[in-house]
């Protein structure tokens, strides 16, 4: 069985959760050596989708709709990530719908929303996974999606993460008492100078690892006006000083406005360190109170005091890191491969 992945054209022109989550996914069934599986990423100006047996693509936006339409048009079954937010539900769905509608007739139905597009992709794959219940609950009535579409199949977590050593990066920055770590591109999207303004009043320093792109310089201007706050840039998700960044944070903070199932949250969590972040999220963890508190991303004055309290009386870390031992890359793997063979046998 030939399993092509796709996703949107520039993907690979930046770093971030999803480029990771598709290198470590290929990665994991590269891993299992399963001798009837053979994957690999497409190259759309060199093969054709219809030399493939199933087509996975990653995101239901960015124009992903119309490879899936494609897929769609020459036989080929497509499994479909589809990495929707878990805010849309039936009324946010019902106002999208009219936008839509509106967006359509004054146009003369030249001009289509993202969330038109992000339907007619979830709703032409056959089958859909979703990283968590948020998502798929949001699939079903965000996009009425059939609930026997969709598969619940997490990110995972790389090995490299739960054994990640504090002194490197310590060393490295030279800092020596607790500190907050933000991880994620500089954006008034993901809200870091929310992070700063919440621990204004607290004598904290917030290191913050991330891109800031080129419209974003301003706002990371004023991030970096802040005496509080160190900025390291861009990190490669395998540099061993990211995952010792972790390790050596005292608390993860992620008040981004919206995140699907993020990357960095599992991996501060394997390192130890507990986190405080948006409950706008399709992450959710059984008896994760103690490390994980998520509320709301524009609340700074409950993000200082979760914060705070992380730092008043930290949860043991050998704690925080079991509750996601079971989030490993190869059970995701499995996961996905099962879904190409489920594909694979019904056509």
């Amino acid at each position: 069985m030939r399993v092509g992945i796709l996703s949107y054209p520039m993907l690979f022109q930046r770093q971030g959760g999803l480029q990771i989550q598709v290198r470590a996914t290929i990665t994991a069934l590269h891993q299992l050596a399963l001798p009837a599986l053979d994957v690999v990423l497409v190259d759309p100006n060199r093969e054709r989708i219809d030399s493939f047996d199933v087509i996975h693509v990653f995101s239901a936006i960015n124009g992903n709709d119309r490879v899936v339409e494609l897929a769609n048009e020459v036989g080929v079954p497509v499994l479909l990530s589809a990495l929707v937010s878990p805010g849309w539900n039936q009324r946010s769905a019902w106002c999208a719908r009219v936008a839509e509608g509106l967006a359509g007739r004054l146009t003369q139905w030249n001009v289509q929303t993202s969330y038109a597009q992000a339907t007619r992709a979830v709703q032409l794959a056959q089958l859909v996974i979703a990283l968590g219940e948020p998502e798929r609950k949001s699939l079903i009535e965000g996009f009425k999606v059939a609930p026997s579409a969709i598969r619940v199949l997490p990110n995972g977590i790389a090995e490299h993460f739960f054994h990640a050593d504090a002194t490197h990066f310590r060393q490295h920055i030279q800092l020596d008492g607790p500190f907050v770590l933000m991880v994620g591109a500089i954006s008034p999207y993901k809200n870091q100078l929310g992070l700063v303004r919440a621990l204004e009043r607290l004598n904290l320093p917030v290191v913050l690892i991330g891109q800031a792109q080129r419209q974003h310089q301003g706002y990371l201007a004023k991030l970096l006006a802040s005496p509080k706050v160190r900025w390291l840039g861009q990190l490669p998700h395998h540099d061993p000083l990211l995952a010792s960044a972790y390790a050596a944070a005292s608390v993860l903070a992620l008040p981004s406005q919206g995140e699907v199932f993020p990357l960095t949250v599992l991996e501060s969590l394997a390192a130890g360190t507990p986190v405080v972040m948006t409950d706008q999220s399709a992450l959710r963890l059984a008896g994760s109170e103690f490390a994980l508190k998520q509320l709301r991303w524009d609340d700074t004055a409950a993000l200082g005091r979760e914060i705070q309290a992380f730092i008043a009386c930290a949860p043991p870390r050998e704690m925080v890191s079991a509750l996601v031992q079971a989030f490993t890359w190869q059970r995701v793997a499995r996961g996905i491969a099962d879904c190409y063979q489920e594909l694979h046998d019904a056509v």
